[in-house]
């Protein structure tokens, strides 16, 4: 649960975690895209960019320093290993 960090037991790298390490985040810009691409709005279009910058800044970074505290070293070794996005 991305709300409650501090709860995490293990770390998973396994399966879609393979691939990145916030595979949540890209379903919601994926979505977005298709949203934007539905409209056909160059506003929503250019709202993907804030959406990437607001959760980079407001959720993944506090989610990876918290991870990084309760993981250490596995955690920094899996964030060289992965990408956050794709």
């Amino acid at each position: 649960n991305p709300m409650r960090v501090h709860e995490t037991s293990s770390l998973v790298t396994n399966g879609v975690f393979r691939i990145s390490r916030n595979p949540m985040y890209v379903g919601m810009l994926l979505l977005l895209v298709a949203w934007a691409v539905h409209l056909a709005n160059a506003a929503a279009i250019l709202g993907l960019p804030l959406f990437v910058l607001y959760i980079a800044r407001f959720q993944i970074a506090p989610e990876e320093r918290s991870l990084q505290a309760l993981f250490g070293e596995a955690f920094v070794a899996y964030t060289k290993a992965t990408r956050p996005w794709l």
